[in-house]
């Protein structure tokens, strides 16, 4: 099963740091979800800072953003403090979210069940109204696209 533009978002839980769950809902608001690889590599580092960078921009839209990676609950909460990012980076250890909207790399050099670089945008009633996935690691969502796309705009890709 994937979920991509036209669909219904399913809310899901998952940890931001150990023993702290944060439930993702998609209803009252527009939200944002940004997969990513692997935390603490270049690209998804590079990504995350972008994110963070451009966060003035990102406040007048008034939307929900949340980083989602398989790296587990302690990495994922490290990342956020050490990066100083301002949206929470939730932990998808088991894959189950990953696998549900069909962003994972069967085999990424080597290694099984990675998440694809993959942003999403989901409107305050759960449908979701852009989508983007990448089967390249190294390609990063432009996040100027994923902006005018919670902004109600027609992104150009």
């Amino acid at each position: 099963m994937s979920i991509r533009t036209g669909d219904t978002a399913t809310p899901f839980t998952l940890a931001s740091a150990p023993g702290e769950p944060v439930e993702v809902c998609f209803k009252g608001r527009t939200t944002v979800l940004l997969f990513f690889p692997l935390a603490f590599s270049p690209f998804c580092t590079e990504e995350m800072c972008s994110m963070r960078d451009s966060w003035d921009g990102w406040a007048d839209l008034d939307a929900d953003v949340y980083g989602i990676t398989a790296d587990s609950p302690f990495v994922t909460d490290r990342f956020r403090q050490e990066l100083n990012l301002p949206f929470p980076v939730l932990s998808d250890f088991n894959r189950d979210v990953a696998r549900q909207w069909d962003v994972l790399h069967a085999d990424l050099k080597g290694m099984k069940d990675v998440p694809k670089r993959a942003a999403f945008v989901i409107d305050p009633g759960g449908a979701v109204t852009w989508d983007w996935v990448s089967d390249d690691p190294a390609v990063l969502p432009d996040l100027n696209v994923v902006r005018e796309a919670v902004a109600g705009g027609c992104p150009t890709v």
